[in-house]
């Protein structure tokens, strides 16, 4: 993996951290971007982002993760950033039932401003807290599963499947980018084949077809 900022990349990605506030977004953010963990960790005001370069294959990505705020003051301001992300890690506090059944909530809100391509991961944080515990691991995959969404628990404390999470998304959100590639070369070639039978004629007529997007299937964006 590049840590290096400054490091020329192939790609830049988008993606946002949304959620109930002190879900712990920002700490799981931290761990992730520079591997830092704080107790006293005070809330989001409005909106912050980090970088992480990343190395899948032979194509180094440059992730440019957003984390919104997630008391409901700053819902006029995070909405806009919405704009071109392609991917979401999407938290809830295993300790406090209320934040997850608000993820329902956040989704609706995701699927209204992102593409429906969008690579999403449904984050049960705090892990470690066992003791305190209010959902289940399962409740967390039928979730996933009925909304055609990643799973997994985590904890920034103990530094939980935190890399993995974040991975999850970015390597989905490189598979789909791939995906667009290879459609869009696909419909300049059928779109120029459609012109040379027509002896030249200048006008093209592209047709695009819907595309539903679940957790298994690849999506092609025109």
């Amino acid at each position: 993996m590049g840590d290096s900022y400054d490091e020329e990349c192939d790609y830049l990605f988008k993606a946002v951290m949304i959620g109930d506030s002190a879900v712990g977004k920002s700490n799981l953010l931290s761990r992730f971007a520079r591997d830092e963990f704080r107790l006293d960790s005070k809330p989001t005001i409005g909106v912050e982002f980090a970088y992480r370069n990343i190395r899948v294959g032979d194509k180094l990505i440059k992730a440019q993760i957003w984390d919104t705020a997630g008391q409901e003051r700053f819902r006029a301001i995070t909405s806009s950033y919405y704009r071109g992300a392609l991917g979401a890690l999407l938290v809830y506090d295993i300790t406090r039932r209320a934040t997850f059944e608000n993820t329902k909530k956040w989704l609706r809100e995701l699927r209204e401003f992102c593409s429906s391509c969008m690579a999403i991961v449904l984050v049960g944080n705090k892990s470690d807290l066992t003791h305190s515990r209010e959902v289940n691991e399962e409740e967390g995959k039928i979730l996933a599963e009925t909304e055609g969404l990643y799973f997994m628990e985590t904890s920034a404390m103990q530094n939980l499947n935190v890399e993995d999470a974040f991975l999850q998304m970015i390597n989905q959100i490189h598979q789909t980018t791939i995906q667009k590639s290879l459609c869009a070369k696909m419909n300049d070639k059928t779109a120029t084949s459609n012109c040379n039978n027509l002896g030249g004629g200048k006008e093209i007529i592209n047709i695009d077809h819907e595309v539903t997007a679940t957790k298994q299937s690849s999506c092609c964006y025109k």
